[in-house]
Parts: structure tokens; sequence; C-alpha cells
């Protein structure tokens, strides 16, 4: 496997801690295509002018963060813009001081494209349309790019974009920045676009501020936060990008949320976004929430308690029997496979091979066994989830390496569990096969 050592070690360090890495995910995806493919035919048609909302639900570690950092590189590929956050204590959807722009200005500082995959994209973002901008209109009119005409053909192919964003809430402020900001750019005054950039990342805490800098009597808040991501969303597209992909994870911090009224204010505001996005009244948007069954399907506090979104929500009577629905608003994972597992297992065992020089030692055998292992445990049926069995093998992995006259059969057996290689018999631990209450 070519994989460089700094991504190799990034997968290596990030998985081991049990999160999921920000780059290098193609080197181990495996499984969810169906998945995968859902969410990517939402993506055309978010670039055709539609948008979408899903929710992504399962287990703690199933995988729903790893999709979405899969979704993420592949949109981000595709010519999209894309913001990711997740939501804490002091990050929600709405409240009262201050904590649904804080996901705001998570989200704006997390903007990424295929340029800037890190995030803090905004600022390029905007020089990359300022600079098109000006060859289009040089283009169009067979001038030089140093002809003095020129400033004013931009002007007015930018006047056009602006003329096209007053139309939505807010629009004419966020049309005021965008001018101010063009000035700026053409001016060489980096203080003035430093502040508009200040102003689009919703870092104004008061209007008299932003009025003494910039001259527009109106900041980001909690209550709009969402009407400045539909423009941003329109305002991509008209600067050259396919549309604006917003991935927030961690929703059962609003599950946790103790007071039942403020959940309800943010279980209204995940219903906005829903309306909006279906009843086509935000153009060049996708949302994606990840959340766990029970912050979703708990009908006292989580998003089922919201009847208007248990209504929209619940799953249809045709939905059972192992047919899924990938069309329906909630795509819910399934666990991996044990062949989906092993081909993760041997995809890792190759990339630990190559971050310390060595040779796979594992044998396909071997990693059965560590598969069985880990499937023969009490309960695993129903709690083991991806994240542990993929800890436990790097764990292993990690072990042989040290010691190498370790072997996968004698680590297995000082387990609590031992495990039958192909063509044995299990080992039965007789000290727990009888018990009486």
């Amino acid at each position: 496997m070519k994989i460089p050592k700094r991504i190799a070690s990034s997968i290596m360090n990030s998985l081991k801690g049990g999160v999921v890495p920000r780059i290098g995910l193609p080197y181990i995806t495996v499984g969810r295509e169906q998945e995968i493919q859902a969410l990517l035919h939402d993506v055309d048609i978010i670039s055709e002018g539609g948008a979408s909302f899903r929710f992504l639900v399962g287990k703690y570690g199933s995988g729903k963060t790893f999709l979405l950092q899969t979704i993420r590189g592949y949109c981000m590929d595709r010519g999209f813009v894309v913001m990711d956050a997740d939501l804490s204590p002091e990050r929600r959807l709405q409240g009262t001081h201050g904590q649904g722009l804080a996901t705001y200005k998570e989200l704006v500082r997390n903007m990424s494209t295929k340029t800037r995959p890190e995030g803090g994209a905004l600022p390029l973002i905007l020089d990359r349309w300022i600079s098109q901008v000006q060859a289009e209109a040089a283009t169009s009119a067979g001038l030089s790019a140093t002809d003095p005409r020129i400033p004013a053909l931009t002007e007015a192919r930018i006047r056009e974009v602006i003329t096209s964003l007053n139309e939505m809430v807010h629009g004419f402020d966020f049309a005021r920045l965008l001018t101010l900001y063009y000035q700026a750019y053409v001016g060489g005054d980096d203080e003035t676009a430093a502040k508009v950039i200040k102003w689009f990342r919703g870092e104004y805490t008061t209007k008299t501020e932003a009025r003494a800098d910039l001259g527009v009597n109106i900041i980001i808040t909690d209550d709009d936060w969402y009407e400045y991501l539909k423009i941003f969303a329109l305002f991509l597209k008209r600067a050259g990008y396919n549309g604006l992909l917003v991935l927030i994870d961690e929703l059962v911090n609003l599950y946790k949320i103790p007071n039942s009224i403020t959940r309800q204010y943010n279980y209204e505001k995940i219903l906005t976004l829903y309306n909006d996005t279906l009843q086509g009244r935000a153009p060049y948007i996708g949302f994606v929430l990840c959340g766990t069954p029970q912050c979703i399907e708990d009908t006292r506090r989580g998003l089922f308690s919201y009847e208007a979104l248990r209504s929209r929500l619940s799953e249809g009577r045709f939905t059972g029997d192992g047919l899924k629905d990938m069309l329906a608003p909630i795509i819910r994972l399934a666990p991996l496979s044990n062949e989906e597992m092993l081909i993760l297992t041997e995809k890792l065992s190759e990339i630990h091979a190559v971050l310390y020089d060595y040779p796979v030692s594992l044998s396909q055998d071997d990693r059965i066994a560590f598969i069985q292992a880990e499937f023969s445990r009490v309960g695993s049926s129903s709690h083991i989830t991806p994240r542990e069995v993929i800890r436990d093998f790097i764990e292993l992995l990690d072990i042989l390496y040290q010691n190498p006259s370790a072997n996968v059969r004698s680590l297995i057996g000082e387990g609590s569990y031992q495990v039958a290689l192909p063509g044995e018999e299990a080992v039965q631990d007789t000290d727990f096969a009888e018990f009486t209450l």
C-alpha cells in the first residue's frame, strides 16, 4: 500500500484514540456503499439548485462520524464548500446565551474547500471569487488584465451577484459587506477586509461596534444565523462552487439539555431547517445531522418528543424485514459485516506495516481469529461497535510489533475469551458454564 507516513500516523493515532481521522479516509473506507450513494445523490440534487436534509442514526462508535467525514471529502472533491461542527453544551441550534451563534461561528471557522480542507477557507473563497470575476470581465471584453477599464467591468459583474442576494432575508446587508470587501481588496485595505471577515464569522457582539467599523447597523445573532447560511449557499453558487453542505454531529447534546422548553426550541429550529430544505426555500444547501437512536426516538426527551418532527420522521409500515429505505430522511447505520471487518483489518495491517517499516506479518487466519474472538464476547451482537474492534486490533498490532516473539493465538488466549482458529474446536471456559442465583 502506497501511503505517506504522515497520513498513516494520523490514521493510526486517531483510530487508536477512538476518533475519526480528518485525512486519509479513502485508505480505510469499507462498506457503507448504499449510504454513501444515497448521500451523493443528495449532493447532485443540491448542485442543481435543490436542497436536502438527512439524519444519520447509529450507536456510539457505529461509524456515523466516519461516514460524515467520508462524505465531507467526496463533496469537497466535487466542488462543494463544506461546513461542519460538533454540538456541545456551549454550541446548540438555539439558545439565549449565544449557543446558536457559537454553532454558526464553529461552522464558518470550519468552512472548507478542496484547496483548504482543514478549514478557515472564507478569505480564500472571497479572494478567489474576486479574482475570478476580474478574469471573466477581462476575457469577455477581450482586454488585458492591466487595462484600466477592468475595474468598472468587474464592479458591474459583482453588482449582478449582489443584486441576486438582495431578495433574501438579510441579503441587502450581506451584499453590502461583499461590496466593502471588494473595495478593500482592490484598494489594498487589509484592515477593512479583516473587519468584513470578522463580521461574516459572527464575531461582532454589538451593533454599535459593527456600525463604527463597517457602517452597517446589523450583526449576526442567535435568532438569524441560519438565514445567513442560506445566503452563503446562494453566494457560493454564484462564486463558482456547486453548493454548501452543512454537517452537524453530536446531536445527542440537544437530548441532554435538562430544560424541556430549551430542548423544544432547539427541536423547533431543526423543524425550520427541515421544512425549508424540503419545501425548496433554501437552494444549494444540504444538512446532515448525526445522532444516536435514543436521542432521535425517545418520545420523552428526543426528537420524537416534538410531535411535528415525529410525524415527519417516523418510518412507514413497509420498512422492515431487512429492507432499508435510503431515500427516507433518517438513514440508520447497520453494523459492518464480518467480511467487511476482515477487509478493514487487512487495510489497517498494511497501514501499520508502512508506518513502522516492517513486512505485514498477520495472516488472514490470524485476522479471522481476531474477529471471531471479538464477536464471541457476551453481548457483542448488540453492543460491540466498529470503534471498539478497530481500537482492539490496533492495540494488537502495536503489541505484536513491539514483541516479535508474541503471536495472535497467545494474545487472544490471554484475554477473557478464547477462540478456535479455523479447523479447531473452541475452548470453553468452564468456570462460568453454570451458575445459580
